[in-house]
């Protein structure tokens, strides 16, 4: 069953955590987000219970 085998796979993985981590994810933290988190105050809504027809 080769599919058992390690050593390509392995080998695979450890090439792909590499280029993610050496090359895309630093261009992916260089960019800004458009938009900024804002300190915003929080309200609170008041609702009103469903009235069930049947109670």
């Amino acid at each position: 069953m080769p599919q058992l085998n390690p050593t390509p796979w392995f080998f695979v993985m450890l090439l792909s955590w590499l280029t993610f981590s050496l090359i895309i994810q630093p261009k992916l933290l260089s960019f800004t987000p458009t938009n900024s988190p804002s300190n915003k105050i929080l309200t609170t809504t008041k609702s009103t219970p469903w009235t069930w027809p049947w109670t």
